[in-house]
């Protein structure tokens, strides 16, 4: 079935565009997985049962087994080994900002050929649909190094190869709480925690507002130092690369390898031209 209505870049339109969209994007389907899922339409019951059955999640959690297995097979002692974890948990919302605002939100790692179809799989693609699951989680081949780069170097400074280990585990299992919560915020539910509420407003708004602020996911005490918070919602001034990230039709004519790899651009609100 089509997933979306776009501009068609080229030309190739009709049932041969169609069908082209549709091989591409069921190419990062899981294969278990029966059907798409779109979390504005499940249960939280749902989530949790597709959450823990997605390849990403299990990667994540047997990575984090393996660094606290290795851990006991290289200890450090608990005082390095509980800064480690601490540092760690401390400077990952300060990472995912970074990442956020200023790779994932560029506008400049579509203007490069090789780095297109990277950015068009890990954030692209989820602002032109925020709410499928499929493509809400990160690739493992970006985020494990990501991961590994931001806690493994700053435990192994502090207390070598054990606490390294803990704090890439640590980042690992941070990375999976975060991925949770991101969900939460996608997903057809009302929390019933006042803060994880407003932590969902918040990102509700980065996703159909204004994508030039509200970057952290479960923190946002960066964007209040950054000065990229905000509560209060004015209609009139809400973005209109929101949904697009500024590759519109208008960039694509210049840069076009996220459009071809795309079959086009898609816009207009998602509710709008994504049949679920």
């Amino acid at each position: 079935m089509p997933i979306q209505t776009a501009i068609p870049y080229g030309p190739r339109v009709g049932a041969v565009f169609e069908f082209e969209v549709c091989v591409k994007l069921s190419a990062i389907k899981p294969a278990f997985w029966a059907k798409d899922h779109h979390l504005d339409r499940m249960t939280l019951r749902e989530l949790w049962i597709a959450y823990f059955q997605y390849p990403a999640i299990i990667g994540y959690l047997l990575c984090a087994a393996i660094a606290i297995g290795l851990f006991f097979r290289y200890p450090a002692p608990v005082l390095p080994t509980a800064v480690a974890i601490a540092v760690s948990v401390f400077v990952y919302p300060l990472v995912w900002y970074c990442l956020h605002r200023w790779v994932l939100h560029s506008r400049w790692m579509f203007k490069v050929p090789f780095l297109a179809a990277t950015w068009k799989r890990i954030h692209y693609d989820h602002h032109q649909d925020p709410n499928r699951l499929e493509i809400l989680f990160g690739a493992l081949h970006t985020t494990l190094p990501t991961i590994a780069l931001a806690t493994a170097p700053i435990g192994y400074l502090i207390g070598g190869p054990g606490a390294a280990l803990a704090a890439f585990a640590t980042g690992l299992i941070t990375t999976c709480v975060y991925e949770f919560f991101h969900c939460i915020q996608h997903l057809a539910y009302k929390p019933k925690r006042k803060w994880v509420m407003e932590m969902k407003a918040r990102h509700m708004a980065h996703h159909f507002h204004d994508e030039r602020g509200n970057y952290g996911i479960t923190n946002y005490f960066w964007d209040k130092l950054f000065r990229t918070y905000y509560e209060r919602i004015d209609k009139d001034k809400k973005s209109e690369t929101v949904f697009n990230l500024g590759y519109t039709p208008e960039v694509a004519e210049r840069y076009p390898w996220v459009a071809r790899l795309s079959g086009g651009v898609a816009v207009g609100h998602p509710s709008q031209r994504i049949p679920h």
